[in-house]
């Protein structure tokens, strides 16, 4: 088990956007939460593959992204925001991050219903275009050190990885459990190819979409793995 404590990459501005979306979706959830219409908002800006397929409740492609189940499921997600969305809100700029953000959203979603097009299960969550955010990163910055807690057995590990390497077996989990699960027939509560799709989806925009700032990527160091 693996888990990013921060990363090595300075930026030249503040991730404004970056936090403002993390304390938007805090405050959603902190209201839908503990609102006594927690499973009716869900249900109405929770998205439905089924119901998307029918030409109906298309908002949702947009409002799920900011609505979670529980703490882990959100505290999760903006954590990685947090980590590696500030670098690439200062590269592209605030407009075209978000672009990249809610593209990937919505991109994860459909990748989803794709998959599950007769589902009247509700999906709720940022992961799809948090993911998108991990595919743009990948592509732009490879080597920037990944400070993570590496987990083995009954021992705790500081490490630092390349960005390459921790995003790598990230979404190469994605994809085992994804395969896994479609194969066995299993329901599952996460939504591994909304996760997939998402990271593709950053991956792509991150090639098309023209960069705010020029500046060299960082040099190729050989220090790849460092334990302290």
């Amino acid at each position: 088990m693996f888990f990013p404590l921060k990363d090595e990459n300075p930026t030249e501005k503040k991730p404004l956007l970056t936090v403002a979306l993390i304390v938007i979706n805090v405050v959603v959830f902190l209201f839908t939460f503990f609102s006594n219409d927690f499973a009716p908002i869900v249900k109405e800006y929770g998205m439905i593959p089924k119901e998307i397929v029918a030409g109906e409740d298309l908002h949702t492609l947009f409002t799920s992204m900011f609505l979670h189940g529980g703490p882990i499921h959100l505290i999760g997600n903006v954590w990685f925001l947090w980590i590696f969305g500030d670098n690439i809100e200062d590269l592209y700029g605030r407009p075209k991050f978000l672009f990249i953000f809610l593209g990937s959203g919505v991109c994860a979603s459909l990748a989803h219903i794709s998959l599950n097009p007769s589902s009247h299960i509700t999906t709720i969550g940022a992961s799809g275009a948090i993911a998108g955010i991990l595919g743009a990163y990948i592509i732009k910055y490879p080597r920037a050190k990944v400070v993570t807690l590496l987990f083995i057995f009954l021992f705790i590990h500081i490490i630092k990885i390349p960005a390459v390497v921790f995003l790598g077996v990230w979404v190469g989990l994605q994809v085992l459990s994804g395969v896994a699960t479609t194969i066995e027939g299993v329901q599952v509560t996460v939504a591994y190819w909304a996760h997939i799709g998402g990271f593709l989806a950053g991956m792509l925009m991150a090639f098309l979409i023209g960069e705010r700032i020029s500046r060299p990527r960082k040099e190729i160091t050989k220090e790849y793995f460092r334990f302290g």
